[in-house]
């Protein structure tokens, strides 16, 4: 089964106003090169709203989307510095990232509740893309396997069938911004046994129907062979994503995947 390629970029702490700006005009100019793409940014929360308006000015198309970087998994209420669900919703959000590596490293993000947060974007209405992935001295100690298997666990426990348009982003986590990428052999390694686990999961329909995508240190000059390994179904791009040149390469180059 083909699975459509999914081009995210999570633009983490960057960008203002004017700059979210300048980037969507620069996107919405190559539109016509990109319409059968599916693109997504994952912008700072303040910038949801500014996205929103702005694309729809511009008179954008659908294959643009975009999401927060991580929400709470309750509607409302005392949860002082989280996103609402419902309020990203409200900004046009389709995507929201879950469990990203500098959520679990710098801010306490765990295992469950990254899979909490995963399944709250879709109890509300939009789709998510779960991150996990090995910090190199769990790959040196040749454990990248018993991570991805015990990051899945409470999701696999929570869920028996595979959520309509749930994303896994393999990154590991020694190759993020650090200008050291996985092969292209220990990407399709790694999401070859995510693959399979989520078989064991959600039945082999259900991990046909489910993409996972690399993130790490992903570059025009890398995305292409990245992206034609049989199980990498797109790409979580950092730094060049904020760059629309660059992102569009890397978009340009999963259409020869």
């Amino acid at each position: 089964m083909k699975r459509a390629k999914l081009i995210s970029g999570n633009w983490k702490m960057y960008k203002t106003v004017e700059e979210t700006k300048t980037f969507l005009r620069a996107v919405q100019a190559k539109a016509s090169e990109f319409q059968g793409c599916e693109l997504l940014v994952f912008p700072q929360g303040p910038l949801l709203p500014v996205v929103q308006s702005e694309w729809k000015s511009l008179g954008g198309g659908s294959f643009l989307k975009w999401g927060p970087q991580s929400i709470y998994w309750e509607e409302k209420g005392a949860f002082t510095g989280e996103i609402s669900p419902v309020l990203a919703k409200e900004f046009g959000s389709s995507y929201a990232l879950a469990g990203h590596s500098e959520r679990r490293q710098f801010f306490g993000e765990t295992n469950e509740s990254a899979v909490k947060r995963a399944l709250a974007a879709h109890s509300f209405g939009m789709k998510a893309v779960f991150c996990l992935g090995e910090m190199l001295a769990e790959r040196d100690a040749g454990r990248t396997f018993d991570v991805l298997r015990a990051q899945c666990a409470p999701l696999f426990a929570s869920l028996n069938r595979a959520p309509e348009g749930f994303s896994f982003a393999y990154e590991p986590v020694w190759a993020i911004g650090t200008g050291r990428t996985a092969t292209a052999a220990q990407a399709q390694e790694a999401h070859h046994f995510l693959r399979g686990l989520i078989t064991e999961a959600w039945g082999a329909d259900g991990a046909q129907r489910t993409r996972i995508l690399y993130g790490g240190s992903v570059k025009p000059d890398n995305a292409r062979e990245l992206m034609s390994q049989s199980d990498v179904d797109g790409v979580l791009v950092g730094g060049a994503s904020l760059e629309p040149a660059s992102f569009l390469a890397i978009a340009a180059a999963s259409k020869e995947c």
